[in-house]
């Protein structure tokens, strides 16, 4: 293996990826499961979480390009990504951020890039994974949806991998209060590799995930494979 790798450090998720990890110099998208807000908080603190571990490592800021100003610091702080460690870009429109996080990439100051798009070309994506394997950088592209009956990993892509990030039903607790979130995690596609999906605890003020301690690692494990065939 001649190439950084990020793992999850979870088993269930680093020992079906084909690198035991995120390949680090790769373009890698997220989704929500499903059109509903939770969903779409899930799969932003799914990538949050993945660019807060990486600027922990490299000690590097994180590049967030977004054309929208709907982003909530307390809560990606909680998913380990603090508002110190966070470049804040807001282009226009999908084309000018699609070229910020190319400049940014090829300038090599930030640890990792997250993007906001809902519609980006085969060809864009294809320039991007050139750019973050040329940087060896990870590219974390949140793909928002422009209605609800659109799938944004519907389209073709070059990543290396997709998923998908649905809210799913939190501990119970023995007392009244609010218990870690948990997510559905589908990788609906890898290359070189097979999909699969689970449900884990979300994000922590590290970055990091974890498999539910009572479902055990095993039982955390839905059955087959991910559940839409489009990817």
């Amino acid at each position: 293996m001649d190439f950084r790798v990020l793992p999850f450090g979870v088993s269930g998720i680093d020992s079906r990826l084909g690198a035991g990890g995120l390949r680090a110099g790769a373009l890698h998208e997220a989704a929500g499961l499903t059109p509903s807000l939770v969903d779409d908080a899930a799969a932003t603190l799914f990538l949050a979480g993945i660019a807060a571990r990486e600027a922990k490592a490299t000690a590097g800021p994180v590049l967030w390009a977004s054309c929208r100003t709907d982003l909530y610091a307390p809560g990606l702080a909680q998913a380990g990504l603090s508002a110190d460690n966070v470049i804040y870009a807001q282009p226009q429109d999908d084309a000018a951020l699609l070229a910020v996080v190319e400049d940014a990439a090829r300038d090599g100051t930030p640890s990792a890039i997250i993007a906001e798009a809902s519609k980006v070309s085969m060809v864009a994506t294809r320039r991007l994974q050139l750019v973050a394997a040329e940087a060896d950088m990870p590219i974390l592209l949140l793909r928002r949806r422009k209605s609800r009956d659109q799938d944004p990993l519907s389209d073709p892509s070059a990543a290396w991998t997709r998923w998908r990030i649905g809210a799913a039903p939190s501990e119970q607790l023995s007392v009244a209060g609010v218990g870690r979130s948990r997510w559905t995690v589908e990788l609906a596609r890898q290359r070189g590799g097979e999909t699969f999906s689970l449900i884990v605890e979300g994000s922590d003020e590290t970055g990091r995930l974890a498999v539910p301690a009572e479902l055990g690692r095993g039982a955390a494990e839905t059955a087959g494979t991910v559940r839409h065939a489009a990817a």
